[in-house]
């Protein structure tokens, strides 16, 4: 294996092959940006959702209206705002008021149990959730309890315009005041001063998943959401009011909450799609704004390149398409170069914690296979299992771990776990992410292995633990262990797969009846993406010689089709 040397990082070469720059970091909030392209172009598209159209003028009106409309509900610099909703422009209007605020946004997924959003609730002690009618009705009513911290809940609707109101939604729940978001809104004034807010104030706290117990939230301060939309896109920069972006990501994961905060911080027109599983919808966006970007998980262009509209969108101006979760194959790459053109794609990593990206393929210098090099600002090394002190030669597999001013603060009130993701080495702070891979003598980072018993599904992460804490409360359970088997029909992806032993009193159940109530328990208690799709029954978990569950094992008998 090639040693490294001392002299400066093997992808800057390739920077200066491109003509590529670290751009300049302009450390304002978000919603100073919003309010400067109110002024200077006011009639420019910023959010499109369904038809409905709302221009930068009218989007800061709103951002003001909701900003001054959370005060009048006690909201100040610092509290916690959670955003349940889908992509609908609410979210997007609620980011930039928070930011006039200096108020934390945490963004609630829709697809979380009920138990599971009582605990983000609760942890991220969220005083005001706003929450479209009917998630409210499906998700929140069906808390076994409401959070102490929870003061006031705005509920949204997905017809933005709220023309017609829905006269069967009546809502009531003790000890919480209860306002619909037109209602409250139209109330207040479109003018609002901008509050201070500062370059390490906390701008989200996003909950991620962790590798032992229940997801955590990761502290994202203004600095590393605002640079991160600033250097990931370095490659190919923003034109100011001359771009418009489509995505399928979820404003609530971390993805889609990047590209949504680079699109308005650049003046650009927002496609809002709320459910990326339509994909002939999202194809028609497409068609009708001719996107300057798009991005998604691999499994998402699959479906893409499977949608007659699709072959038909005019791809003339798109300048970059981002792609997530799992490195691009070779043959979905070509597929797509077909449609979109060459020099397009660019395979990006990163998680949550990382704000979220911190390596990209450079659309014209892409290497197959690689998830690409570190982006200007990012300085992203390999690093010894053991230690996490050794740097790895050239084409050795080692842990990666990348340090710059994308990384979160921390995670909220867990400083062990904090301690051991944050970590200082060389002098500076550094992330280490738990994934395993390597970098060739360019400075292209290859992925080797995911996190730690960590599974991919539609773009989520799945964290095993998680799932085996919760089945372990099963009376019929005595051990399990959950693994992830690749998932043909969407490459990149993860069938999860449950293996169970039984408690002596329930073997006299069949099979059937066996999965029968671990589904019906999974689909009670967790989001449906976290669901076992397979589930094996066997004798005993087979442990490893010093008494771990091998995994590795019984990763091989799931691919064999063998419990």
């Amino acid at each position: 294996m090639v040693a490294k040397s001392s002299a400066s990082p093997p992808w800057h070469a390739v920077y200066d092959e491109l003509g590529i720059v670290e751009p300049t970091v302009d450390k304002r909030p978000l919603a100073v940006y919003v309010a400067e392209y109110a002024e200077q172009m006011p009639t420019a598209v910023a959010l499109s959702y369904q038809g409905h159209e709302i221009n930068y003028h009218q989007l800061n009106e709103e951002a003001n209206k909701l900003a001054n409309a959370l005060l009048s509900l006690n909201v100040g610099h610092g509290d916690v705002v959670g955003l349940h909703m889908p992509n609908i422009p609410q979210y997007a209007i609620a980011l930039v008021a928070l930011g006039k605020i200096g108020a934390v946004g945490s963004g609630v997924s829709s697809l979380l149990a009920p138990t599971e959003l009582a605990h983000q609730l609760t942890d991220a002690n969220i005083k005001v959730l706003v929450s479209l009618d009917t998630l409210i009705e499906s998700h929140v009513v069906k808390m076994s309890h409401i959070p102490t911290s929870l003061q006031t809940i705005v509920v949204a609707s997905e017809n933005h315009a709220e023309q017609v109101q829905r006269n069967d939604f009546s809502l009531r729940i003790d000890g919480v005041d209860c306002h619909r978001y037109q209602e409250l809104i139209d109330q207040q004034s479109s003018v609002f001063a901008q509050r201070a807010v500062h370059w390490e104030d906390t701008m989200m706290l996003q909950y991620t998943g962790g590798t032992t117990g229940p997801p955590k939230g990761a502290r994202l301060s203004v600095r590393c959401i605002m640079s991160n939309s600033v250097l990931c896109n370095a490659y190919e920069p923003y034109e100011i009011g001359k771009e418009v972006f489509i995505t399928g990501f979820p404003m609530f994961h971390g993805a889609g909450l990047a590209y949504c905060v680079s699109a308005l911080r650049f003046g650009a027109t927002f496609v809002l799609i709320p459910d990326p599983r339509d994909v002939e919808f999202l194809c028609q966006q497409m068609y009708q704004y001719r996107p300057t970007r798009i991005a998604g998980v691999p499994s998402l262009y699959q479906l893409l390149l499977a949608c007659d509209t699709f072959s038909k969108v005019d791809f003339s101006r798109l300048r970059l398409a981002g792609s997530g979760a799992a490195p691009l194959t070779a043959k979905l790459r070509s597929g797509l170069e077909e449609i979109i053109g060459p020099n397009k794609l660019s395979d990006r990593f990163g998680m949550t914690e990382t704000g979220p990206v911190h390596v990209a393929s450079p659309p014209r210098r892409a290497k197959l296979g690689s998830v690409g090099i570190p982006v200007p600002g990012a300085d992203t090394r390999i690093v010894d299992l053991e230690t996490g002190t050794k740097e790895m030669p050239y084409g050795e597999l080692g842990e990666i771990v990348t340090s710059g001013p994308h990384l979160m603060s921390g995670y909220l009130n867990l400083p062990d776990e904090t301690a051991k993701a944050l970590r200082s080495w060389r002098d500076k702070q550094w992330m280490y992410t738990g994934d395993v891979g390597y970098m060739d003598e360019e400075g292209y980072v290859f992925l080797c292995d995911r996190a730690k018993d960590m599974l991919i599904v539609g773009g989520y992460k799945v964290f095993s633990v998680e799932v085996e804490d919760k089945l372990a409360s099963l009376p019929i359970v005595t051990a399990c262990a959950l693994v992830g088997t690749p998932d043909t029909a969407r490459p990149g992806n993860d069938i999860v797969t449950l293996f169970v032993s039984l408690d002596q009193g329930a073997r006299g159940l069949s099979a059937d009846q066996v999965k029968e109530q671990i589904i019906n328990f999974c689909r009670e208690t967790m989001a449906p993406y976290k669901v076992p799709k397979v589930v094996h029954v066997v004798d005993a978990i087979p442990l490893t010689t010093v008494g771990k569950i091998n995994k590795k094992l019984l990763r091989e008998q799931a691919l064999d089709g063998l419990a």
